[in-house]
């Protein structure tokens, strides 16, 4: 009898355990959106750091990632135990929020003009090689604003992950909600430490004798800048789809409409109902800019009087 016990409660624990793998695999895919822009952006967070620095900066914004998440994870599993209503509205400004900046990142990017951001980008090369700039303070406030924007993308990426399991239970819910948190911290900052290093990595082959070496590092130094305009790009397209698909999700009208175009172009349905969701996600986007760019000039105003 005892052993029989024993045999259900192991079944029990691996059945728990196979639906909290399967459930987090869904809520990583959902949080993918996030992570691609993640990346590109924590990244960029780095530039201007000096060479044998970058990796330092990465270790402290990753620990600043890990206690943000200390605090995100309770609060989100709290919200999910004792406001459970709280997590719909919730996913629906995270997708709002996730659509406006990938908008303000094509607004930047069609209002900005390259020869302003090559200025600034000279002025800080120009900054940095002065002997009088403060290294200490500049890393510092380099850290805190990676941090602040790990801050940002954290909880998308820790509601999102939420809202994937809200009908299953709170040791399920708590399960993929710290599994999605621990495999998107060590994933992401263990992906920028490579990509920060990958034109150092590039320069040291092509110091070798080797041929075969000195290829694969002009293939490195060719390729990471590449890289990054590449995970830049496919950030702000998952942006729009992901945030898209989060927000017409909760609107029945438009999420039908989407299901049905899905079911009339099989087999490829998947890929009509990610550019609806991600034309969506954009004019989502659009809207909340239109909306929020007057009340952030008087936000300004009025910080400016006082």
């Amino acid at each position: 009898m005892a052993g029989a016990s024993l045999l259900a409660l192991l079944d029990d624990i691996a059945t728990v355990l196979d639906d909290v793998a399967v459930m987090t695999k869904v809520a990583a895919k959902k949080t993918a959106g996030v992570l691609g822009d993640d990346l590109a952006l924590n990244a960029q967070q780095v530039q201007g750091i000096r060479a044998e620095r970058e990796l330092p900066v990465v270790w402290a914004v990753a620990k600043g990632s890990a206690l943000n998440k200390l605090i995100l994870v309770p609060a989100a599993l709290l919200i999910s135990a004792f406001v459970p209503w709280l997590i719909v509205p919730l996913l629906m400004i995270g997708g709002a929020y996730l659509c406006f900046e990938g908008f303000e990142k094509l607004a930047h990017k069609f209002l900005h003009s390259k020869e302003k951001d090559k200025q600034h980008r000279h002025e800080l090369i120009e900054a940095l090689a002065n002997p009088d700039v403060d290294m200490v303070a500049f890393e510092k406030e380099k850290i805190k604003g990676a941090v602040r924007t790990d801050f940002i993308l954290s909880a998308e990426i820790i509601v999102i992950a939420l809202g994937t399991v809200a009908a299953a239970t709170f040791a399920k819910q708590a399960a993929v909600v710290v599994s999605i948190a621990i495999i998107m911290t060590i994933g992401v900052y263990g992906f920028v430490a490579l990509i920060v290093k990958l034109d150092d990595m590039g320069a040291h082959l092509c110091k070798k004798q080797n041929a075969t070496a000195q290829f694969f590092g002009n293939v490195l130094l060719a390729a990471a800048p590449k890289l990054m305009r590449f995970l830049s790009i496919l950030g702000t397209a998952a942006m729009f789809m992901v945030g898209g698909g989060i927000v017409t999700h909760n609107i029945a009208p438009i999420h039908h409409a989407i299901e049905l175009a899905a079911h009339a172009t099989e087999p490829l349905g998947w890929l009509t109902s990610s550019l609806l969701n991600g034309i969506a996600g954009v004019f989502i986007g659009a809207f909340v800019l239109l909306c929020w760019s007057p009340l952030h000039t008087l936000f300004k105003r009025g910080s400016a009087k006082l």
